[in-house]
């Protein structure tokens, strides 16, 4: 069976497929305290497959979810081409379950619509003059940056690329800062990113 990517994404004005996700666990030092997890020494990957990503946030009926909002890339030869707003969203019950049995997470991860992104936009400028912003309701709740990360995307990239293979389009998300939380429906989510302070990417979105 031939198998054809779904959720196509934009970057500037062209379609995009990612063939997967490439995240990284407890990058920001306030996020891992937030959640009582041990600070890693070295990165901690997770993938989510073609089949997590969305443009809509969706609740659950049955489990609770969570979001992390992240500054995320699109990749291109190996390189951070477009950059764009991410939400990972979480089965945060789940999750603690697994990992208090020492389980993989993908049960609380990788589930379909698990992996919502604002269009991309190319990025030429340095990764380190980038912010990002996330609103809930008009409430600032989540900020992130350069600075705060504990690996930077060029060093995540590397240490990625020792096991697996980019392909073109694939998106590397860099991970939460402090401020995570429960979905609730009809809470209006809105991400911003900034280079410097020039605002480069906005993006809104309605829980449902």
């Amino acid at each position: 069976m031939n198998y054809v990517l779904m959720n196509p994404l934009k970057l500037d004005q062209t379609d995009i497929y990612p063939s997967k996700v490439v995240c990284i666990g407890r990058n920001y030092a306030d996020h891992i305290e937030e959640l009582g997890n041990e600070v890693p020494t070295e990165p901690v990957f997770f993938i989510k497959p073609n089949s997590a990503i969305s443009q809509d946030i969706l609740t659950h009926k049955v489990d609770p979810i969570h979001y992390e909002s992240e500054i995320t890339f699109s990749i291109k030869s190996g390189q951070l081409l477009g950059v764009g707003i991410g939400l990972d969203l979480t089965k945060r019950e789940i999750q603690s379950k697994l990992k208090a049995k020492g389980l993989p997470w993908e049960r609380a991860k990788s589930f379909d619509k698990s992996a919502v992104f604002s269009d991309f936009t190319t990025f030429n400028g340095k990764i380190s003059d980038l912010r990002m912003e996330l609103f809930i309701n008009n409430k600032l709740v989540q900020l992130a940056n350069y600075e705060l990360m504990i690996n930077k995307p060029d060093a995540i990239i590397k240490a990625a690329s020792e096991f697996l293979t980019l392909i073109d389009d694939d998106l590397l998300m860099t991970g939460t800062p402090k401020g995570v939380g429960i979905l609730n429906v009809g809470d209006e989510f809105t991400g911003k990113i900034f280079e410097q302070e020039n605002l480069i990417i906005e993006h809104s979105w309605i829980v449902r």
